[in-house]
C-alpha cells in the first residue's frame, strides 16, 4: 500500500506578537502538522504551545517531536495528552521517545541512563498511557513504574485515542516503536547523546532500509504488519535550488559524506523542485517513507516549499 504524502512543519517557538498569524500560515500552506521538540533550551513548552495552537486553527494537527519520557511522569503525559486530543477535536498526534540529549539530563540534574534503561522505562510507560486511555482504572507493576488503579486520563473525542509517534535510530527503539506506534520516525542513532560529525552518515539510503526492517520485525512481533504503520522523516536542511552542488559539497564536507549520499540522505532536502518531487516519490517508493516534516524558523522556506512541494504531492 502506497500512503499518500503529508507534510508536517517543525517550530521551537514563535514571535509572541504575532504567533496566531504564523499558525494559521501553516494551517493555509497545506501542510498537516506543526510539530514542537522537547528541550530544556530557551523554546516553548510543548504542552502549553500545542493548545494554543489547536485553539487557533481547525483543522492543523499539533504534535510533539517527541516528548521525552523522563521529563514527564507517564500519568501526567497520559492527560495532558488526551486532554490536548479533546480540545484540539481528535488533532493530537502524541510524539513520545527514549529521550536522548545528554546536556538536558546535565542541566535538570537528571540521571542519564544507559539506552537500554531508558528504553524500557519507555515501553512501560507506554503501557501505561495506552491503558489511561481505554480504561476507567488501570493498574501497572514495573520495574520503573508501579500505578495503583488510577483513573481514566480524560474522555476522547469518538473514543479515538491520540495517534502515536515514536522516532528512533537503533533496533531496540525501532522494533519497540513498530509494537506499539502508528507513525515511525526514521533516524540517525545518537549513541553519544549529542549530533556529532558523523550523524548524517547514519541516515544514508542503505541504513534507512535497515532500520525499517527493525521496525517491521517489532511488528510482526506484535501480530501487526509494516503497511499499518506511516513512516516519517525530519529534514534539517531545505533549499530549493537550480544549482544545489555548492551547497551539496559544503555538506558532504561538514558530514563525512559523499556528495552523492548528501543528495539521497532524508536529512537534507536540495535540488530543484521537480528533483526534489522525483526524489520524494522515488524515496517513498523505496522505503514507504510518506510523512516530511520540515524546520520552520523561516516563513520564506516555508512558503517556497509549500507552493514547490506541497502543495503538488500533498495527499497524492
Amino acid at each position: 500500500m502506497t500512503r499518500p504524502f503529508r507534510f508536517g512543519v517543525q517550530i521551537h517557538d514563535l514571535p509572541t506578537a504575532d504567533w496566531r498569524e504564523r499558525i494559521r500560515r501553516i494551517e493555509a500552506l497545506g501542510y498537516s502538522t506543526v510539530f514542537l521538540p522537547d528541550h530544556f533550551s530557551d523554546q516553548w513548552e510543548p504542552a502549553a504551545a500545542l493548545g494554543g495552537f489547536a485553539g487557533v486553527t481547525d483543522r492543523l494537527n499539533v504534535g510533539t517531536l517527541v516528548y521525552d519520557v523522563d521529563y514527564r511522569h507517564p500519568v501526567v503525559l497520559a492527560k495532558s495528552s488526551a486532554t490536548l486530543h479533546a480540545i484540539s477535536n481528535g488533532r493530537h498526534e502524541f510524539g513520545i521517545g527514549a529521550g536522548w540529549m545528554e546536556t538536558d539530563y546535565r542541566e535538570a540534574g537528571m540521571r542519564y541512563d544507559s539506552p537500554g534503561t531508558r528504553i524500557s522505562r519507555l515501553d512501560e510507560a507506554l503501557q501505561i498511557i495506552r491503558s489511561m486511555w481505554a480504561n476507567e482504572r488501570t493498574s501497572f507493576e514495573g520495574e520503573h513504574y508501579q500505578i495503583a488503579n488510577i483513573a481514566q486520563a480524560a474522555p476522547l473525542p469518538d473514543g479515538e485515542r491520540p495517534r502515536i509517534l515514536i522516532g528512533g535510530g537503533g533496533p531496540k527503539i525501532l522494533k519497540l516503536a513498530g509494537r506499539h506506534a502508528d507513525i515511525i520516525g526514521i533516524n540517525p542513532k545518537l549513541p553519544e547523546g549529542k549530533v556529532t560529525r558523523d550523524t548524517p552518515k547514519d541516515s544514508s539510503l542503505d541504513r534507512v532500509r535497515e532500520k525499517i526492517s527493525w521496525v517491521e520485525a517489532g511488528a510482526k512481533a506484535a501480530g501487526r504488519s509494516l503497511a499499518d504503520i506511516e513512516l516519517n522523516s525530519l529534514t534539517f536542511v531545505v533549499a530549493i535550488t537550480d544549482d544545489p552542488k555548492p551547497l551539496r559539497e559544503g555538506l558532504a564536507k561538514n558530514t563525512g559524506m559523499t556528495v552523492e549520499q548528501v543528495a539521497e540522505c532524508p536529512l537534507f532536502l536540495t535540488g530543484s523542485a521537480s528533483e526534489l518531487r522525483d526524489r520524494l516519490e522515488k524515496q517513498r517508493e523505496e522505503t514507504g517513507i510518506s510523512y516530511i516534516v520540515i524546520q520552520g524558523a523561516d516563513p520564506a522556506v516555508l512558503e517556497s516549499f509549500a507552493e514547490s512541494i506541497v502543495e503538488p504531492l500533498g495527499g497524492h
